[in-house]
Parts: structure tokens; sequence; C-alpha cells
């Protein structure tokens, strides 16, 4: 069996969570069948896989037609393949014109939506509607929609109504124990300018609207002036989110000391370093299918404090390898907490009380790993793919016959 998997993100160009599933997931498959990987962006050295750039007649134009212009490019060129696989929109509708162009199936793996992500608007201005529809397009014709939680399944059947839900399967985020886990190496973490002795809460992600930093950097303005706060946050959705950002931080670096900023993306073996020395991983998002972030964090030992949102709960159990912080969202697709104030008290207070009991946040840490461990095993998740690919495929061969 071939499988051409679409992707925006690959090795070395990985900026969030999908571009990690996917690099994980082709490495888990590989073992088994034959997985040609079609990437955004120059030539890749890697075997079976090939980057693809915007053409140069649409490097000016509305980011959403360069896109489309590299979906072309994957859709003529997934001939021979038996199933195509695509992640996020802007690889959908090189799956979908692969799958009417050459006769194959088509599986949609659904890390976000996008009318749950109206700031996109921000970024693409009127391409958001070209995505938007790409998206709802590919979704609503899929031979097979995965959903990465339950949480993003109910979410998907919720703002695609047309979607059958016979047609959508629930096959976890994964994990690799053995490349992310413990990493004793202090002198390491002070080299990046941090003090592993210290109290500390971590933060890892992107400066977007859904990751809800400047919620945690509101809320970190009353835990205690011996924690250390460490954002490791890059990569800005608008300037105007990074500006709100940078006037919190410039607040809190001129209220207390430890506050430290890595704006660029960390070795693996740096960031597991970082969250191995820390006290608590915070992820106060608001939007969020399921949070590879926290299983990164639970794999080095740490207890994760997270907004009881999308597919956290599923990740995240309460008081057991962590808490949950609830919050009432508005549901008019952007999560906007209802009561602001009070998301950040309550974030607040549940870091404060995981930073005042160590030995209960060690305990809890412990139980995270074991749970990534048990619960998210990236070989059990592309044996759920691989089963689901051999099902499509031999129904479509029976089709045909």
């Amino acid at each position: 069996m071939r499988v051409d998997l679409l992707t925006k993100e690959y090795p070395p160009d990985i900026y969030g969570g999908a571009g990690v599933h996917v690099t994980e997931l082709v490495r888990a498959l590989r073992r088994s069948i034959e997985v040609q990987v079609r990437c955004f962006g120059g030539p890749r050295e890697e075997t079976d896989t090939t980057g693809y750039r915007v053409p140069a007649e649409l490097k000016d134009a509305n980011a959403a037609l360069g896109t489309l212009g590299v979906d072309l490019q994957f859709a003529q060129d997934s001939g021979g393949a038996d199933l195509v696989h695509s992640h996020t929109w802007y690889a959908n509708e090189g799956g979908r014109l692969a799958g009417m162009l050459h006769g194959i199936p088509h599986v949609v793996t659904a890390h976000s939506l996008e009318p749950l992500r109206p700031w996109k608007a921000e970024q693409l201005g009127g391409g958001y509607r070209v995505s938007s529809w790409v998206e709802r397009d590919a979704y609503e014709s899929a031979d097979a929609v995965i959903a990465v939680s339950e949480g993003m399944r109910r979410d998907i059947l919720r703002v695609y109504p047309d979607v059958d839900p016979a047609r959508t399967h629930v096959i976890y985020n994964g994990i690799d124990l053995e490349r992310w886990r413990i990493v004793d190496e202090p002198d390491l973490v002070r080299s990046l300018g941090v003090d592993p002795d210290r109290p500390t809460v971590i933060f890892v992600g992107r400066i977007t609207r859904q990751k809800g930093l400047p919620y945690f950097l509101r809320a970190a303005a009353g835990l205690p002036p011996e924690v250390q706060l460490v954002l490791c946050a890059g990569a800005p959705d608008t300037a105007e989110i990074m500006a709100e950002v940078e006037a919190l931080v410039r607040e809190l670096q001129d209220s207390r000391d430890g506050v430290v900023w890595i704006d660029r993306m960390l070795p693996r073996n740096e960031l597991s370093a970082l969250l191995s020395a820390a006290t608590v991983f915070v992820c106060p998002s608001i939007y969020e299918p399921l949070g590879i972030v926290n299983l990164e964090a639970m794999a080095c030992g740490l207890p994760v404090v997270a907004t009881a949102t999308g597919g956290i709960p599923e990740v995240v159990e309460d008081g057991v390898t962590g808490r949950l912080v609830p919050i009432e969202q508005a549901t008019d697709g952007t999560g906007t907490p209802l009561d602001p104030e009070r998301f950040v008290s309550d974030l607040g207070a549940a870091l404060a009380e995981a930073l005042a009991d160590p030995d209960r946040a060690h305990e809890q840490g412990r139980a995270g790993r074991l749970r990534a461990q048990t619960q998210f095993s990236w070989p059990a998740i592309a044996d759920q793919t691989l089963a689901l690919y051999r099902r499509l495929t031999a129904d479509n061969g029976a089709r045909q016959a």
C-alpha cells in the first residue's frame, strides 16, 4: 500500500502541533507501508519526501491563493497512491482534488477548525473565507475524517452538520516516550537564562489567540515573587497580539525578577531540559483540539495546569496528572471567556496550589508520564490509522471491481 500524506509542516519547518503529529505518524507508519510525504517549502533530503514551493505567479497573492497553488501540485503528483491523507486546511484541497482526480480515498485529520478560529481573519483577510470554504468542502466530501479527540469530533459534527457521523473517527495524537523524556541537565538550563533551583511555571506555545498566553500573563502577576516564569513563545499570528504580549511581559518584568522569555524554537533536548527543571506546566488555551504540548510536558514528568476546554480533559486527568481550570466560553466561535477575570483568577489559584506543594506536583508529574505512556503511544495510533486505511482501500477496490 502507498499512502500520500499531504501537509504544510514537515521537518525542518515545524511550528505547531499538526507538524509534530505528522512527523511522528509518518515515522510510525513507514514501519509497515510506503508513505510519500508532500509538504510545503523547499526540497527535502529525506527519502520519499517532496517539498513544494508556491508558484512564482502567486508569490505576491493572498496567502490562501498561494496555498491552493501548492495543493494543485500535490494533487497532480499523487497519481499512483492507494489513498491520500491531508492535514489542516492548507493541504485539504490537495487531498480533495487528488481523490477525485485519481479515484482514491481521501482521509482528513482534523487538528483544528477554521470556524472556531475567527481571529485568523486578521492574518488572511479575505483568504479566511477561502480557507473556511476549503475546509468545509474537504470534511463534507472526505471518505473519512479523523478527529484527534472526542471533543474535536463533537466540534466537527456541530460545526459541519452535513458530515456523516459514521465517517468520523477518533484517533488521538501521540507522544514518543523515547524522544520526550526527563532530562536532568541543570547547566544546560542555566545556559538558557533559567534558574533550575527556583519554583517555575513554564509556558510553551505560539503567540496566537487560541493559546491564551495573555490570560496566563495576567494570572502570573498574582503568583508569589519567588516563582520564576519561563515563556517559550514565538511565531506571533499578528502584530497586535505580539504588542499585547510584549506589554504584559514588560509589566511583569517591572514588578518582579525571574521572567524569562525565549522567543526561538528550541531543539528537543533544550526544551526537555527546561520542562524537566520546572515545577508546573501551564496551558491556558481557549481552543485546543487535544494539545500535544501537554503530552510533551507530561512525558518530561511535569504536572499540567490547563483549561478545561476542547480535548484537554481527555489528556489531563484533574487531580491526578494536574489541574483543569473551568471556563465558560462564548459560542460565537472565538472561545472568549465569558468572565475573563474569573478565568484569570481561577488559573492563578490552580497554579499557586501546584506551586505550594512540590511533593504533590512531583507525584502528579510521575502520574502524567505514566498516562502518556499507556494511553498515547505512536505505535498504537499508527495501527489504528493503518486499519482505517486498509478498510477504506478495500471498500474502494470493491466499488471499482
